[in-house]
């Protein structure tokens, strides 16, 4: 038509919907309110534990009076031994054994008062500032705590990964393969096998010492290497393994058929859910069902017992290691607790506390962004 414009083809600008954006943001959001709360009560419960450690460890102060006996004990020693101390006239001779014992005093810090001396040491131990050793030294002969943790730290990892690792990853297995044969003769064995986990590590220990380094004197009867060590590295590596099997077995034997019975009821439980009996009816075969309907749901919590697992090699074992006289940290700590060492402990102590509260921090984070049905806060349930 004549006088009519044409019409001109109007631009759109597509339109981007920020609904998606909006919810990641909220997802994000939620997540980081959830990991700060979880991290300032995880921090809070390292806080107080560490203290109760520090209280425990100096026995509310009487540890003070301990280091104070020796103290005395040490500077009656050094000045009994002068000649020319001994013909000084006795209010001198009071004179100089004060001051130096006023010297000592200070120098442990035992001029101040146990309550303040509590949140000295707190701050110090959560700074993973342990100072030096009462007591002990480590093999460079030195008194420095972290040093001394530090030395006996590879010995307990080598022997209860080893360990740790054999058992938990055989129960798994075991336990699964169990699992699709219920009732069968292997599975009524474990099962009755169960109760001989009630004994701990080193009783087994001592019977596999007499076995087989008593008697058969196949094995040797602990430490960690031949004494004196072989010079060779592939002769000290068959040294050290010869000397992991006695140890090993007994930590495999006190637990192995309790955690295969406990993941066998685990994996049982689970293995009578609608969709596992679906699979079977389709004539899955059992490693399949095993592997994708059983092992595969039951992830999180198998990654939860390992890594909780992981966190329990720091500690050792005190009297494993006592038993089988192996260098680490569970014999080091057993030495401390004899001689009153409060900052070996207390470094033990806050070394394991700091590993368990980052493990449970960051199992929550991967719980919270992988699994649906962990419910952070600001989320609500459905």
């Amino acid at each position: 038509m004549l006088g009519s414009k044409e019409e001109q083809p109007i631009a759109t600008v597509p339109l981007v919907s920020t609904a998606g954006a909006r919810g990641a943001r909220d997802t994000v959001l939620r997540i980081t309110r959830y990991a700060s709360i979880r991290l300032l009560t995880l921090l809070l419960t390292v806080v107080v534990g560490v203290y109760l450690t520090i209280l425990i460890a100096n026995m509310g102060g009487y540890v003070d009076e301990i280091r104070r006996a020796m103290i005395r004990e040490g500077v009656g020693i050094a000045l009994g031994a002068d000649e020319d101390f001994v013909l000084l006239p006795e209010a001198e001779r009071r004179r100089i054994y004060d001051e130096m014992m006023a010297v000592e005093e200070v120098r442990l810090g035992l001029d101040q008062p146990f309550p303040v001396r509590s949140f000295i040491y707190l701050r110090n131990a959560l700074t993973l500032d342990f100072g030096m050793s009462d007591q002990l030294l480590s093999d460079s002969m030195s008194r420095v705590v972290r040093l001394i943790i530090l030395e006996r730290l590879p010995p307990t990892l080598l022997l209860f990964a080893t360990a740790q690792l054999i058992l938990f990853f055989g129960s798994v297995f075991t336990a699964l393969y169990l699992s699709q044969r219920y009732g069968s003769l292997l599975d009524r064995a474990m099962v009755a096998l169960a109760p001989t986990s009630a004994a701990p590590g080193w009783f087994y220990g001592i019977f596999l010492i007499v076995i087989f380094a008593a008697i058969l004197r196949i094995l040797p009867f602990g430490g960690m290497v031949a004494v004196p060590p072989p010079a060779d590295r592939w002769a000290y590596a068959l040294s050290v393994l010869r000397h992991l099997i006695l140890p090993v077995t007994a930590i495999v034997s006190s637990a192995i058929f309790q955690a295969i019975y406990y993941w066998r009821t685990f994996f049982l439980i689970h293995a009578r859910e609608d969709y596992v009996e679906m699979a079977r009816a389709k004539g899955l075969p059992s490693a399949v069902i095993e592997r994708r309907y059983i092992l595969r749901p039951t992830l999180p919590a198998i990654v939860t017992s390992f890594a909780l697992t992981l966190i329990a090699l720091w500690m050792g074992a005190i009297v494993l290691e006592t038993v089988f006289l192996w260098p680490g940290l569970g014999r080091l700590i057993f030495q401390a607790i004899g001689m009153f060492d409060t900052p070996v402990l207390v470094g033990a102590v806050v070394i394991y506390a700091y590993l368990l509260a980052v493990t449970v921090f960051v199992l929550d984070l991967v719980y919270a962004l992988l699994d649906p049905r962990v419910l952070v806060e600001g989320r609500k349930a459905a």
